[in-house]
């Protein structure tokens, strides 16, 4: 009850916040997150933890695409998300940890950063390998000794492509995912993600790594079919859709318990 309310107090600043950015930092210290830059390949990524000793669990999450075009027409000047809703997963998760994206969270005016980051090339080598190199970095600074992956919506894409370049995960959870880019594009009649890596055109994760995507019953975005045909290719990977949840309601009303669920865990104490 204690960390709704104070949730709920996070929600009151973030009215008050003038740009996405600003956003996310209020409710990263409201929820007692430290905020950090962790360095990629080339970027720098916005890293929110919580103060932890070394060892036990660690789910670090990515976000996903946020606002990379303008009426569908104009690279927006800021693709970070109008609505923190994975940073919300974050802090109601005591085991949580969020990457940022190169280019996302007020840097994408900043050299060496360019649109394609955000909207063509948005899970291209570049983002993937810098993702990744942020990544190592975050956990040999927490040295883990459990760590899962989480993406929502595109992050979950790039959970999905980072993940078999860091063997040691023990699981990747996605929510609301792409796992398909073009099968995605085309049933949108979208322009194909040419400068990007699709995870439907990758190997399948080594069985190791468990695999689970959650998707809702009314996701018109990312409809509960093209997860399950894109999730057939993966071995040993589970799809649970949830009937009443959409793209966007309600994950995060519903977090952490329905992970804990997915992951056949116990919820941890707060």
């Amino acid at each position: 009850m204690l960390r709704l309310i104070a949730l709920a107090a996070g929600a009151a600043l973030l009215a008050g916040c003038t740009s996405p950015a600003a956003r996310h930092d209020a409710l990263a210290a409201d929820a007692q997150l430290s905020r950090e830059l962790r360095i990629g390949t080339g970027y720098e990524h916005v890293s929110y933890t919580r103060q932890a000793p070394p060892g036990g669990t660690l789910h670090v999450y990515f976000d996903g695409d946020g606002t990379p075009w303008l009426q569908g027409r104009w690279p927006a000047a800021d693709p970070t998300p109008r609505v923190p809703l994975t940073l919300e997963l974050v802090a109601r998760d005591p085991h949580g940890a969020y990457l940022g994206r190169p280019c996302y969270l007020g840097a994408g005016g900043e050299l060496p950063c360019t649109a394609a980051l955000w909207t063509d090339a948005r899970y291209g080598e570049a983002v993937v390998r810098s993702m990744t190199s942020a990544l190592r970095a975050l956990l040999a600074a927490r040295r883990p000794e459990r760590v899962v992956l989480i993406g929502y919506s595109g992050g979950g894409t790039l959970a999905m492509l980072v993940a078999e370049r860091v063997p040691q995960l023990a699981a990747v959870v996605t929510i609301a995912a792409n796992l398909d880019i073009g099968a995605w594009a085309q049933r949108h009649g979208y322009r194909p993600l040419t400068a990007s890596l699709n995870p439907a055109q990758r190997a399948a994760l080594p069985r190791a790594v468990r695999q689970i995507h959650l998707v809702g019953g009314g996701d018109s975005n990312v409809p509960p079919a093209l997860v399950r045909a894109a999730a057939a290719q993966q071995p040993g990977s589970r799809v649970i859709e949830i009937a009443h949840f959409d793209h966007r309601c309600c994950w995060s009303e519903a977090w952490p318990d329905l992970l804990h669920q997915a992951l056949g865990q116990a919820p941890a104490a707060p």
